[in-house]
């Protein structure tokens, strides 16, 4: 009848692998306290709770898996071998569970937790260093796990909890997210050294219709923004190259393969001639994000203080604009 019971009580091999981790992880760690100890209630007695619970869920573990787990002697329990080899495996799950624990809690630590920030590549060189190196200098032992892409990939890790922060352009307004605008950057037209626009110190960006251009991919915040700037002067630039990288762009401009809107470089590069744009707001505002409603650990908080803090002066100078 013992048997026929457990039987009945055995999942189906259609079960769904989440239904029996659902039944079994609740009883691991008894199981785990009875093997070692070998006794009901010595392990009751480590785990604080009724040795009749404690009993109740060994026998109710054995029969969802529909195997004897121990051999039972009096007040005594010893392992069956379908018990040792489950008991390995229960070990190692529990570890897992531990080490799992112990990362949560580390990158949480106020002290010496971790941020996973996000930020444009263009912001690499020279503004992100800066704004570690001086958040730094009140938080030493802060850790950083940093992420370069493009501003929707970039979101879409923060939707993903991925990332904590991100620093992208435009200042995103979409569902789910909170973004809070800290500067921003005028553009340049950027030429080669050769051009017929070299002499120039600013130009309206209409006069560059028929030029072609060089541009990032789509989806990129400063293609938008080209694209915008464009159809606000009246044209649709016409595109040789698209890339992913705003130095690979004035490598193509240097080489004349065309010109390019672009913000201002952290070391000027030969070879090319920076124009600023007048007569219309050639700008791309940064600011940073994070996902709504999502609760900051200590670290993520001090270091988005930090950032807000610097509205205003977050980009280094930009020396030469006018």
């Amino acid at each position: 009848m013992e048997h026929e019971q457990r039987s009945r009580r055995r999942p189906s091999p259609s079960s769904d692998a989440e239904d029996m981790v659902t039944l079994l992880a609740p009883r691991l760690s008894y199981f785990a306290a009875v093997a070692r100890t070998e006794h009901v209630t010595r392990a009751a007695q480590e785990l604080n709770v009724p040795q009749s619970t404690l009993s109740r869920a060994m026998v109710r573990l054995e029969q969802d898996l529909g195997v004897e787990l121990f051999a039972r002697h009096g007040r005594t329990v010893s392992l069956t071998p379908a018990g040792r080899t489950f008991l390995g495996s229960v070990d190692r799950a529990l570890g897992e569970v531990e080490k799992a624990a112990e990362s949560v809690r580390a990158d949480a630590d106020p002290e010496s937790g971790k941020v996973a920030f996000g930020f444009l590549h263009t912001m690499g060189t020279e503004t992100v260093p800066g704004l570690i190196r001086a958040f730094r200098a009140d938080h030493p032992r802060i850790r950083f796990s940093l992420v370069q892409n493009y501003g929707e990939a970039m979101l879409e890790k923060l939707r993903a909890g991925e990332l904590d922060l991100c620093l992208t352009s435009p200042v995103p307004d979409a569902p789910g997210l909170v973004a809070r605008r800290l500067d921003e950057q005028r553009l340049r037209l950027v030429v080669p050294e050769d051009h017929r626009l070299a002499t120039r110190k600013r130009i309206r960006l209409a006069e560059t219709a028929d030029e072609v251009f060089v541009t990032l991919e789509p989806g990129y915040g400063l293609r938008r923004i080209t694209d915008d700037l464009c159809a606000e002067a009246g044209f649709k630039p016409r595109i040789a190259f698209e890339g992913e990288e705003a130095e690979t762009l004035r490598g193509l401009v240097a080489a004349g393969l065309g010109v390019a809107l672009l913000p201002p470089p952290a070391v000027p590069r030969p070879g090319v001639v920076e124009l600023a744009v007048t007569g219309q707001r050639a700008v791309r505002e940064i600011g940073v994000a994070w996902l709504d409603g999502h609760p900051d650990t200590p670290p993520v908080a001090a270091f988005k203080k930090f950032l807000l803090s610097r509205r205003g002066r977050l980009l280094p100078e930009q020396a030469g604009l006018e």
